[in-house]
């Protein structure tokens, strides 16, 4: 038997671990016989002396064999697709790219998380809707996919069971920016989707992991080498990730922002991003010649309509109340009928004349993580009610006194500190500055060789 200890020696003095060693350690993380500490001293030993592609790939492989592979009827070979973000601030995407691919014709098994530190997750979001059920079994993850085309569930108890060991090691050992461990992690999860097809939303800038393109693009560049590696055709987006994700950012607020771009309501940022991921899926599973006819399709099926009607079935399907899902789906409905409202409202003014050039996303979602919209640890509940919505746009001229951030909190009250933090997440200019913003989200594409 390979001894841990000597495959730990090895990666700490630089030397590449054979197919072997690595599915030995994968195996002892799986069946629970290493120690924590042992996995925890191989960890940082990844994390400083970093990791060949080749051995990259084979880690990937053996976390994803590590439980459960989902297999699908053959009648949906090259249709089953999924995407994964780096995490934003009121990235809410998945809420409408998974319908509105279903209403193409294609399966998505998407298996998401929840929020950690100042990013939202889709788990929370979704858990926002009275009775929606994120905890589905394979069976029935192949029986809403059969029925709506798309699900939105938390990860299973038997899928990569070494991931979950790994993920909550490298939280406790500093080892959470390891460009191997993230590429592993991600990727092997969706590969034990048996995804034909999986693209990318890597984020940069202020409110993002990585803080500058060049960083990013690496990480992007990696993980569509790995995800090709294991036979899913791969490709990113790297787009801006500095304010926020549309106007919304909250559990229930980013649900009813969906909803309303679901309706044809949906601000520019958003279905952009929408829209370019989807028509990336659509290329490169052959279904459209170019990305602009795949945005297209994709748009066709948010404004038209057969997005939302995806999105109504998958809440019936799981579990969500029939008549809750139509009204939501409505045009005339009171979101608050259903969903929770926060007990108090203040909107906050603007200190002077000018335009805005500036909202500092990463602000905003400290403020809002603090008043009980995120958790700080594993386990915690979230307040699904509380939240900020945008009332200006980058670019627009404001005048004094005009309310530019509506803020919904719980009890107690936001303390003068954050009130005067969230004012300062917004930046006056005159229109002649020379950095007056950009509107373009998506910034690069990678795509498959």
């Amino acid at each position: 038997m390979l001894s841990i200890p000597d495959l730990i020696k090895k990666k700490r003095d630089g030397g590449a671990l054979s197919d072997e060693e690595i599915k030995a350690f994968i195996q002892r993380v799986t069946d629970k016989t290493i120690q924590d500490c042992q996995t925890g001293a191989m960890l940082m030993a990844i994390w400083q002396k970093g990791m060949t592609d080749k051995e990259i790939v084979t880690l990937t492989k053996e976390m994803m064999s590590s439980g459960e592979v989902m297999s699908w009827p053959k009648e949906w070979a090259g249709l089953v697709v999924d995407k994964h973000s780096t995490g934003g601030v009121g990235d809410k995407v998945s809420l409408v790219l998974a319908p509105a691919l279903a209403a193409c014709g294609y399966k998505v098994p998407m298996i998401s998380g929840r929020g950690l530190a100042h990013t939202g997750g889709t788990l929370d979001k979704l858990e926002s809707i009275p009775g929606f059920n994120i905890q589905q079994s394979t069976d029935q993850i192949k029986n809403i996919l059969d029925s709506v085309g798309c699900c939105i569930v938390g990860q299973t108890e038997t899928l990569v069971p070494a991931d979950r060991v790994l993920y909550g090691m490298r939280d406790v050992t500093s080892t959470v920016n390891s460009l191997p461990l993230i590429a592993g992690s991600i990727i092997s999860k969706k590969g034990a989707e048996s995804l034909s097809a999986l693209v990318l939303d890597v984020k940069f800038g202020r409110a993002a992991l990585y803080k500058d393109l060049d960083s990013a693009r690496e990480l992007a560049q990696l993980l569509v080498k790995v995800g090709n590696s294991l036979g899913m055709r791969t490709g990113a987006a790297l787009s801006s990730m500095d304010g926020t994700i549309g106007r919304c950012v909250g559990n229930s607020l980013e649900v009813i922002e969906c909803l309303e771009t679901l309706k044809g309501k949906g601000p520019d940022d958003l279905m952009e991003l929408v829209t370019t991921l989807g028509g990336l899926l659509l290329k490169m599973t052959g279904s459209v010649s170019d990305l602009s006819e795949g945005k297209k399709k994709i748009s066709d099926a948010v404004i038209g309509g057969a997005a939302l009607s995806k999105f109504q079935a998958m809440m019936e399907k799981q579990g969500v109340d029939s008549e809750a899902a139509r009204a939501l789906c409505s045009t005339d409905t009171d979101y608050y009928s259903i969903l929770r409202k926060s007990k108090h409202q203040i909107k906050l003014e603007t200190p002077a004349d000018g335009e805005v050039v500036d909202v500092d996303g990463m602000m905003l979602a400290e403020v809002l993580h603090k008043l009980g919209a995120g958790r700080s640890k594993s386990g915690e509940s979230v307040n699904h009610s509380v939240g900020a919505k945008l009332l200006v746009s980058l670019g627009q001229k404001v005048q004094k006194g005009a309310s530019w951030l509506e803020l919904h909190y719980e009890d107690p009250a936001p303390t003068a500190d954050q009130i005067s933090r969230l004012q300062s997440a917004l930046t006056l200019g005159t229109h002649t500055q020379q950095n007056t913003p950009t509107h373009t989200v998506v910034k690069e594409l990678l795509l498959p060789q």
